[in-house]
């Protein structure tokens, strides 16, 4: 019997080291799942094709792999869309199998259809349709070196029908594919510019981003030598944190420390690998972006120095031009205001709280911080869970860190916490959920138990969209509809099979998270914590805050930092003056 297009499939998703597919089943998929029998592929049912997206683009971005995930047709595909978005925009190498309807009946408003070439052409870098069983295997090459090249996630119709034809074994499949970035130096009078520009300047900060990944090294190098402060956008903070001496904390919505401020007395800023989206936080003084695609540069922010290019190889390039700096007190300076400010936001969140009803969500962060694993895969949903994210957990060379960064879409971490811990049943993984998140997918605890997923799922219970809730309060509307009855999701999960824990006051937190993090299973703790937390200062008036513009935002927005207080207090040490802090 003729190998079918199916088995094609499947066999070339083997030799590429797929190990898995997330999704759910259904007549149009029923030949692809069917040949996963003959296999090593694992098929993991999850209870949503948004759920499957998710998870399949945390695998990727955990283990820098391709990931596979599929949807039947119709509203199988339709549900797949929030996942794909999020998967696509933070760069995850994803295959997304939508199946069609039959291809007799394309066009004819057939029962199910939709259009899914149409559908996903803004959440993927390669969308095609399958028209033929002997053209399948050309597609299915092209979609695989799309996403393993950095194109995003790529997305293969299949109709149904189609999956069962007969194969044309094709020499493409065959191909070695690319899967590396190459390092792109920029042009040498762009670098001389930037050179001049960072001579002629007395003070300079840097900002980076994720593009800083593999550059920390170089970033940390020209920072010493020019004196400068580094602040970092959210998706800068995994890399441009930790160990930094040169850290003053992040810029935007969920922003600490002094970033804003070296913004503000910086007479240049260089913007480094990052596509940070909120310009009304960036300063209006001469600015470079350095970014390995050229689309990025200047969309933002009016930029004077562009600079295409990989952010390590730039610098690199970059050193031998730029004089050494000997003035550092801009950057003492800065890192002076950084440690008084996570001072002050440290003992507002955390003086007597061990004592306060209802719990404080920062005191629950920082505690998870402090027990979870050094090499820990820590997910969190879009809104206040971001904040507690963003400052609270420390990030370190075995850590990752995962959220939907530039989508910024609710339920994001549970699924996201499937993919990364079924990728590795052993290493630690922690979902921050908001309760609002949690109860969009809830059906998704049914797939952490149904496949013994052993993450940890730590429940920011509120009773209320707590994100949604501070800014309207900011905007000056009453906030209506962000306040809902309390659910008990700690029996959710226990009715679900998994191990759980309902904490409603402080001292109960530590000894929760500590069981349920040394659990050999799943394990949800559900944590009843303040609706009034929205992360303001307690002696910061409503009056003092007008929409989000940056000098007010930045204070109401302030929060606690936990561990990194102890990076600060530390960078000190390179201050030549004495320190008045507390050690």
């Amino acid at each position: 019997m003729a190998k079918t297009y199916a088995k094609q499939l499947v066999e070339t998703l083997e030799a590429q080291g797929v190990e898995r597919i997330f999704g759910i089943v259904g007549d149009s998929l029923n030949p692809i799942v069917d040949a996963l029998a003959d296999s090593s592929i694992t098929w993991v049912h999850v209870r949503n094709e948004e759920a499957a997206a998710f998870a399949a683009g945390a695998e990727s971005l955990v283990t820098g792999k391709l990931a596979v995930c599929a949807a039947s047709c119709g509203p199988g595909n339709t549900h797949f869309v929030q996942g794909l978005y999020d998967s696509h925009r933070n760069g995850a190498k994803v295959l997304a199998i939508a199946s069609h309807i039959p291809s007799l009946q394309i066009g004819s408003q057939f029962f199910q259809e939709t259009h899914p070439e149409a559908l996903f052409q803004e959440c993927s870098g390669y969308c095609e349709m399958v028209n033929s069983a002997q053209q399948g295997a050309r597609i299915l090459h092209n979609a695989l070196q799309s996403t393993l090249a950095g194109g995003g996630v790529s997305v293969l119709v299949i109709p149904g029908d189609l999956a069962k034809e007969p194969a044309q074994d094709e020499p493409q499949l065959r191909s070695s594919y690319t899967t590396t970035v190459p390092l792109a130096v920029p042009a040498d009078p762009e670098l001389h510019a930037l050179a001049e520009a960072i001579n002629g300047a007395r003070k300079v900060t840097l900002f980076g981003g994720a593009g800083c990944k593999d550059a920390c090294a170089q970033v940390y190098a020209l920072a010493d030598k020019i004196k400068s402060p580094v602040g970092h956008a959210y998706g800068g903070k995994q890399y441009l944190q930790y160990d930094n001496p040169y850290d003053v904390g992040m810029s935007g919505l969920l922003g600490y420390g002094s970033c804003d401020e070296a913004f503000d007395e910086a007479d240049l800023l260089i913007l480094l690998g990052t596509d940070f989206p909120y310009n009304e936080f960036l300063p209006n003084i001469p600015t470079a972006q350095v970014d390995i695609n050229g689309a990025h540069i200047g969309r933002r922010t009016k930029v004077d120095y562009p600079i295409h290019g990989d952010v390590g190889a730039t610098i690199d390039a970059l050193l031998p031009l730029i004089d050494a700096k000997d003035d550092s007190s801009f950057l003492d300076s800065m890192l002076k205001k950084h440690a008084s400010n996570l001072e002050h936001v440290i003992e507002a969140y955390t003086t007597n709280v061990e004592d306060m009803v209802p719990i404080h969500p920062e005191y629950v962060a920082r505690i998870l911080d402090e027990e979870a694993s050094d090499d820990a895969v820590f997910t969190a949903d879009t809104g206040m869970c971001n904040v507690w994210h963003a400052r609270y957990i420390t990030p370190g060379p075995g850590r990752t860190l995962m959220a939907s960064l530039r989508h910024g879409t609710m339920a994001n971490a549970l699924p996201q916490a499937i993919g990364a811990q079924a990728a590795d049943r052993k290493r630690q993984v922690v979902a921050m959920c908001g309760d609002g998140g949690l109860s969009m997918l809830l059906g998704e605890l049914l797939t952490v138990s149904l496949h013994e997923l052993p993450l940890k799922a730590v429940v920011f219970n509120n009773s209320s969209l707590g994100m949604v809730k501070l800014e309207m309060l900011v905007e000056g509307f009453p906030d209506r509809g962000t306040d809902h009855s309390e659910v008990d999701f700690a029996a959710i999960a226990k009715a679900c099979g998994i191990e759980s824990f309902r904490v409603t006051r402080p001292e109960e937190i530590r000894p929760a998270i500590k069981k349920a993090l040394a659990h050999d299973g799943p394990a949800v703790v559900d944590v009843v914590t303040d609706p009034n937390a929205l992360s303001i200062p307690p002696e910061i008036s409503l009056e003092q805050v007008s929409g989000f513009a940056r000098a007010a935002s930045r204070t109401v927005l302030e929060g606690g930092v936990g561990r990194m207080i102890d990076l600060a207090r530390s960078n000190l040490r390179n201050v030549p003056r004495p320190s008045t802090f507390r050690r």
